[in-house]
């Protein structure tokens, strides 16, 4: 007997599709214009090298998002119209499909949503001036009222979110360039201190950002792909709304900061905050505003995919109690500053992710480039795959040596290496299990 999430699947039929300018780029792109992507962008980069490596690191790392982590499950959303969900028990069997990538793209859709939680309450109160830290009982309050107020949309309303998510993403790509030319005189004076100079650290480092932070959304080109044409919509829905938009979204916030430390001196961070901190005045306020309002749309998305995942794996518990109960995680980790540490953020993501989307791309490509269909029980090929590619995602983590962390990186590209290279190996070796039919 399959799994309710498998037999009760319905795929996506051709008339309900749509081109990729209408929905995988425009998508993918507002994920790169959250503010959560680019805020810590500068911090470890932008002091070790040029700007011209950062901007090279950004080009390499969209490219590399575009062709690795998202095409292979984007081109299994398209041939067969079935949900992450339902392709990934393929990779991890029917029963190993619960785990990954059922629940664990939701509990990782809890930190995300964390994160914007934090952030977004960081950006209203900085528009208000109200120098609040996290665990502050300002801050609490507001980081509450937000994410209950995400969470419930995310649950009762994300039709209307969907709708208006298009203008939403406008603000952030408006908002972006006008810090950029408020900040673009600063740009050319940008020096690194010899003594800093690392450019290979600040170029891996730009490279394992960006995956790590794109790591899930690659996975979830699934559910984008069952909802395109062709292969066609597939590679242009992927390159506009990854490649180009990561230099975008990450390339004008990097200058932005760089410009911003030329032309203030006294400024310490690199932070993207602080950049719209130095322009002051009016100004400046609406911008926190408005880039606390562009992050509603990303916000109420975690909270329907929190809510999306564990009702598909868990049917009998009622929808707004698991959402409800991912917000209510993701707020505490939000108050108490945990969320904050974006680099840690990353890097869990993309150990979590990068050996999934390595392991589903292999099995894509042995299996004739399509999909096989759902294997019994346990795939172990892809549990031991993305055991092994998760172990040397988290090196960053692991009591090693400082040049060994430094060295290793970018950690989220070998996790996929690894991924991809030992299911190939076991998947040869016959440690996938037979597969059954979806009609049975």
């Amino acid at each position: 007997m399959l799994p309710d999430y498998i037999s009760r699947a319905v795929p996506v039929p051709q008339e309900k599709r749509a081109p990729w300018y209408v929905n995988t780029a425009p998508s993918y792109a507002g994920v790169f214009l959250w503010v959560a992507f680019y805020q810590s962008m500068a911090e470890g980069t932008i002091s070790r090298a040029g700007i011209g490596v950062c901007l090279l690191g950004l080009a390499v790392a969209g490219l590399l998002s575009w062709a690795l982590y998202y095409y292979a499950p984007a081109m299994l959303g398209m041939k067969t119209g079935y949900t992450l969900y339902v392709i990934g028990s393929s990779t991890f069997g029917t029963r190993g499909g619960y785990l990954m990538p059922g629940l664990l793209m939701g509990l990782l859709q809890v930190g995300w949503f964390a994160v914007g939680t934090f952030y977004s309450t960081k950006y209203i109160l900085s528009g208000f001036r109200a120098g609040a830290p996290a665990g502050s009982p300002l801050f609490i309050l507001v980081a509450v009222l937000w994410g209950c107020l995400m969470g419930y949309v995310g649950v009762k309303g994300i039709q209307y979110v969907a709708k208006v998510a298009l203008y939403l993403n406008l603000i952030a790509c408006l908002m972006v360039l006008l810090v950029f030319l408020q900040t673009s005189g600063g740009v050319g004076q940008h020096q690194v201190k010899p003594e800093d100079a690392h450019p290979w650290a600040a170029f891996a480092l730009v490279i394992q950002m960006v995956i790590g932070f794109f790591a899930t959304a690659g996975a979830a080109g699934a559910d984008f792909g069952m909802n395109n044409r062709n292969a066609r919509d597939i590679r242009w829905g992927g390159f506009i709304g990854i490649a180009v938009a990561v230099l975008y979204a990450g390339g004008l916030p990097l200058m932005s900061v760089a410009g911003a430390r030329a032309l203030n001196p006294g400024m310490t961070g690199f932070g993207y905050d602080a950049v719209i901190g130095t322009i002051g005045g009016f100004l400046a306020t609406a911008m926190f505003f408005l880039f606390a309002v562009a992050s509603i749309a990303p916000a109420c998305f975690c909270a329907f995919i929190i809510g999306n995942s564990f009702a598909t794996m868990f049917p009998s518990i009622p929808r707004w109690t698991s959402t409800l109960s991912g917000v209510a995680v993701a707020v505490v980790l939000a108050i108490t500053g945990v969320a904050a540490n974006l680099a840690g953020v990353f890097t869990i993501v993309g150990a979590s992710f990068g050996p999934i989307c390595g392991a589903i791309t292999a099995d894509y490509l042995l299996s004739g480039r399509r999909w096989a269909g759902p294997r019994e029980g346990i795939n172990w090929a892809g549990y031991i795959s993305w055991a092994l590619g998760f172990l040397v995602g988290i090196i960053p983590f692991l009591p090693v040596s400082s040049e060994l962390k430094t060295a290793a990186q970018p950690v989220v590209v070998w996790s996929y290496v690894v991924g991809f290279g030992v299911y190939a190996l076991l998947a040869k070796a016959g440690l996938q299990p037979r597969t059954v039919s979806v009609t049975q």
